[in-house]
Formats: structure tokens, sequence, C-alpha cells
């Protein structure tokens, strides 16, 4: 998989665009800066948005291509980001290192697993924002994984969230329109949780 998103990021364009994903947007606009973790940040779109509002952002993916636009991106708007190339597996931050966690579109095997990994490094009081294909995204072109076992319902992701005081998880269907690989009708699983 690494030679597939290495080759979809090593072009000139921005294949998801360079705006930031709008739910990720909306709900990193009604929070106070602080530290924010983004794994599979692919071209740093979420990374760069919120460095500029004055996270102070660490960004994982393992494509290299993708690290290299990000550090592009950055560079337009005079901002540098910590972004490390690591996998769901090697990636290794402190326990409740994080003020917020952001997945967004962050799809992997054994995710259940992947993501508690990750739930472990947000603060108490930290957040956590979520946006995943469902498997209603099975029925849209609009991008995403094929594969039902890498897709994300609502009913299998707040079994996870134990840990957080507060929690809201639902599913949508929506337009997206996030450079040409996710363009139209999809079906989203959201989360917004409270550590």
């Amino acid at each position: 998989m690494r030679a597939f998103w290495n080759e979809r990021f090593g072009g000139e364009d921005y294949v998801y665009g360079t705006a930031p994903n709008a739910f990720f947007k909306a709900q990193l606009d009604q929070l106070e800066p602080g530290s924010i973790l983004l794994p599979a940040e692919g071209e740093g779109r979420n990374a760069v948005y919120a460095a500029r509002k004055g996270w102070q952002v660490v960004a994982f993916d393992y494509a290299e291509k993708g690290k290299d636009k990000a550090q592009k991106l950055a560079r337009q708007f005079g901002i540098t980001l910590e972004y490390i190339i690591a996998d769901y597996e090697n990636c290794n931050f402190p326990e409740n290192a994080f003020d917020a966690l952001a997945l967004i579109y962050a799809h992997t095997p054994h995710w259940q697993r992947h993501y508690r990994k990750l739930f472990s490094f947000v603060k108490p009081g930290g957040r956590l924002i979520a946006e995943l294909f469902n498997k209603q995204q099975l029925n849209h072109n609009s991008g995403g994984p094929k594969s039902p076992d890498l897709l994300v319902d609502a009913k299998e992701l707040e079994p996870l969230l134990e840990e957080f005081s507060s929690k809201k998880v639902w599913q949508e269907t929506l337009s997206l329109n996030e450079g040409d690989f996710h363009k139209g009708l999809a079906g989203v699983t959201r989360c917004i949780a409270v550590k």
C-alpha cells in the first residue's frame, strides 16, 4: 500500500485539495489551540490548517511523497510541520500527550486495535474528531476503501470509546468536494468525543 500512496501523492496536484476537511475545520475552529495528532495525514491539508490556527501539530503517514507535499504546502504559509514517516504499528507517543486527535479518513487494517492505541495518546479532557467512511460508502464512487473490513460504522466505533467521558457518534450521507478523489455522495461516520 505504501507504493500505492506514494504514486498517488507523487504528482504536482494535491489529490484531496489543499483546504482542510470541512468537518475537521468546523470542530477545530471551536477549540483553543493546543497539541494535536494527525494520523494518515497524506499531503498535509489538515495539518497545515491546524498549524495556521496556532496548534502544535504532529502528523504521520507512511508515504514519503505525502510528507514532501505537506512540507511544501506548509512552506507556502511560512510554517513548519512536525511530520513523521510511520505507520500505525510503529507510531509511538507517550500516553496522554495530545490535547486532540483527528482521524480524517484514517483507514487501516486492524483499525480497532490501532484506534485504541491512538486514543491512549489523548490527554484527559482532550478531544477526538473523526470523519471516516462507513460501509454505506460501498454504494458510492466518491473515494475510500473498497473493502468492508476497512470501513467504520458508528455502531463499531462507539464501543471503542469507553475512555471518553462524553461522545457523539453518528452516520451521515453527504456530498464531498475534496480534490479529485473525494468527490460526490459519501457515507461517513462522524465522531466528537471528550476524554
